[in-house]
């Protein structure tokens, strides 16, 4: 009896046990057709390993590029003017045509003059001013001088010496002729003659290098010889030294006033003139090969884009700056017109001797970046663009070498292409319009 009841026991634990598992799992696929639904009703997700997007809610999908772009894009004539769009085409150069170098204008100084008094005075009138343009030889400002009169009576009285002593000299050679004076005493007259001579010359000398001419020193001593038998002979020498410019030009610096007592060594004036000017430029040694004095150059500022002014090459430094390490290229560049100011800076453009290798260029402003290549827009109908993608060589000034990707006829994109390749980028490839 007890057997039969472990038996039925056995049974009914047995029986339990598989009603307890068949309701395990019925509950475990009745949670899966759960979360299914669920997942039906927000959205499929799809298994990473078939493109799920695992970045962070924020991140931006690492794609590698700057995102696509448009192949084509209508733009009106209108937008085209509002967004500044100028169409070009790629341009043949020599690939040693020329050099630009950075650089500042100066003085030409071979055509420049500080004017200075030689002699102690006072300021008794000013001719010019600031600005004056004056020609050769125009007073610029007159001294009251008694040193500069005394010169003059030192000079009259040298003549007087002169004039006695040739006759003495004179006549003594025509008496040692006939024996009636001593060899001696004739050699004194003609040494005495010879050094009145050379005090004389020394003292005109000294007139010219305050600025009197021989025409001048000759209306002197007429009008000595004029007034020799006044009395009062106070008018001979006029203290009063006009001082006279040396070249023709532009009066550019001014320093003193009537009534100024005045040093020799003080600078009264500078004159220059201005029809040309130095450019002091600064080239690498790198680029010293491509530069001779037969190079031609010409200069541009910012002041005048549309403008170039022509210039030839007077001196290249035999010596490179230590820390720079560049030379120094004087240019002489014509200035007639006035536009180009001293100190002003400006840049040289030095052109080479010409060679048979031409090659393609396109302003830099037409190249840009998508999706890590270079690319330029060209113009394929009347108002459509498509971008190309290009090689680019090395610079040129302000252009791009172009290596690989145009032949040099197309209508190309010079300014405004940074808009355009914005507006493509905007969308998916294919062809849009702008409204």
């Amino acid at each position: 009896m007890k057997k039969i009841i472990v038996i039925l026991s056995i049974c009914v634990l047995a029986f339990c046990s598989d009603d307890k598992i068949d309701s395990t799992q019925s509950h475990d696929h009745s949670q899966d057709a759960r979360h299914q639904h669920e997942g039906e009703a927000h959205g499929h997700r799809e298994d990473p390993a078939q493109g799920e997007d695992l970045s962070h809610e924020g991140e931006k999908p690492r794609h590698g590029h700057e995102g696509h772009a448009r192949e084509h894009l209508s733009i009106p004539a209108d937008k085209m003017k509002e967004w500044g769009i100028v169409v070009g085409h790629p341009t043949l150069q020599n690939v040693a045509s020329q050099v630009a170098l950075p650089g500042v204008l100066s003085l030409n100084q071979n055509r420049t003059a500080h004017i200075t008094s030689l002699i102690h005075g006072q300021i008794a009138h000013l001719s010019v001013d600031l600005g004056t343009r004056v020609k050769k030889g125009q007073v610029l400002v007159t001294i009251n001088s008694p040193d500069f009169g005394q010169v003059q009576a030192d000079f009259l009285n040298a003549r007087a010496k002169l004039n006695l002593s040739r006759i003495e000299y004179e006549r003594a050679k025509m008496l040692l002729e006939k024996n009636a004076i001593g060899e001696r005493e004739y050699l004194r007259r003609k040494a005495e003659y010879e050094k009145i001579t050379t005090e004389y010359g020394a003292l005109g000398s000294k007139l010219h290098s305050l600025g009197i001419t021989h025409t001048q020193i000759d209306a002197l001593i007429a009008k000595n010889d004029a007034i020799k038998d006044k009395d009062y002979k106070c008018e001979i020498a006029d203290p009063n030294l006009r001082v006279l410019s040396p070249l023709a030009g532009t009066v550019i610096f001014r320093d003193v006033i009537v009534g100024e007592h005045i040093e020799p060594e003080k600078v009264l004036f500078t004159v220059s003139n201005l029809s040309t000017l130095w450019a002091l430029l600064d080239a690498y040694e790198k680029e010293i090969p491509h530069i001779s004095a037969q190079s031609k150059v010409y200069i541009t500022s910012p002041l005048y884009p549309d403008r170039t002014f022509p210039g030839r090459i007077t001196y290249i430094s035999n010596t490179v700056d230590k820390q720079l390490r560049t030379v120094k290229i004087r240019a002489e560049v014509d200035n007639s017109k006035g536009y180009l100011k001293p100190n002003m800076y400006i840049q040289g453009v030095v052109q080479n001797h010409m060679d048979e290798d031409m090659i393609l260029v396109v302003p830099e402003t037409a190249v840009q970046t998508l999706d890590g290549e270079k690319i330029v827009f060209l113009m394929e109908g009347e108002h459509t663009f498509a971008y190309r993608r290009i090689k680019l060589g090395g610079k040129l000034g302000d252009m791009r070498i172009i290596a690989d990707g145009l032949k040099g006829s197309e209508n190309l994109v010079i300014k405004g292409a940074y808009t355009i390749k914005t507006e493509m980028t905007k969308g998916t490839f294919g062809h849009d319009h702008v409204h």
